[in-house]
């Protein structure tokens, strides 16, 4: 689908991160940067994220909104096997289905388990009807995907695994690529004027300031990103340009980061 203001060849989707300790701040969230990276080589632009605590009515909200406005949603937390892990109830309900008790899952973690699977246990095991498993090659079960949601573990490298199984089956776009020029030893107010001149040429670009400050030196990292290479190198010679002109003396293309 393709929100107010998009292009048809642009995939977008969001992310959807699920769970009161990130909320709490007693666990760090790595999960958002690692699947904003893994959908930009797959040509998929992430265009919001959400974070959302352990309540069945604000993830159901949450997932709507998220899931009618962008082409794929991924959620990440609240598939493990305690009380507070409700994110499959939440799909479900979203989605107007009922949970199952995957037979594939439940044959998976038997044999893990010789066969002692108790009730937080087979509640791993619970798919939405209709939904398809993605595989996960670490440890545990698997999580599931149904309509454009991609339902994920929190666990950052249980996460990264799964991702493996996701990529396949998105419509990927064209990649965006980057180029960053460096500006040492000015500040925003002198590159203000001709960065907002570039990018108002180039209004199917996005450029953006990256202020940095290191012992002593500061300046801008100044990137931008497009999908069209030669429009993208007219960019950054003009920007080039435009600032030398403007008085800047340190300015050059760096490799991104």
């Amino acid at each position: 689908m393709v929100a107010a203001g998009e292009t048809s060849d642009r995939v977008t989707a969001a992310v959807l991160i699920i769970g009161d300790e990130i909320l709490s701040g007693r666990t760090q969230d790595t999960n958002l940067r690692d699947i904003a990276r893994y959908l930009a080589v797959h040509g998929v632009d992430l265009a919001e994220a959400r974070t959302v605590p352990d309540v069945h009515e604000e993830i159901i909200a949450a997932l709507d909104a998220l899931r009618t406005r962008y082409d794929y949603v991924i959620t990440t937390g609240g598939i493990g096997p305690t009380h507070d892990d409700i994110t499959a109830d939440a799909v479900a309900a979203a989605f107007g289905v009922e949970l199952y008790e995957h037979p594939d899952i439940i044959a998976m973690m038997a044999a893990r388990w010789s066969g002692e699977l108790n009730a937080a246990r087979r509640r791993m095991a619970r798919v939405p009807v209709g939904g398809e498993l993605v595989k996960n090659p670490v440890q545990g079960p698997p999580g599931f995907t149904i309509g454009n949601v991609f339902v994920l573990a929190g666990v950052p490298v249980i996460m990264r695994g799964m991702l493996e199984d996701v990529g396949p089956r998105l419509r990927g776009g064209a990649v965006v690529l980057s180029r960053t020029v460096r500006v040492e030893g000015s500040g925003e107010g002198v590159i203000a004027a001709p960065l907002e001149t570039v990018a108002k040429a180039h209004p199917a670009m996005s450029l953006g300031s990256y202020p940095f400050f290191d012992q002593g030196l500061y300046g801008s990292n100044l990137v931008l990103r497009g999908r069209d290479a030669d429009e993208l190198a007219a960019a950054v010679a003009e920007l080039t340009a435009a600032l030398t002109a403007a008085g800047i003396a340190s300015v050059r293309e760096v490799e991104p980061a």
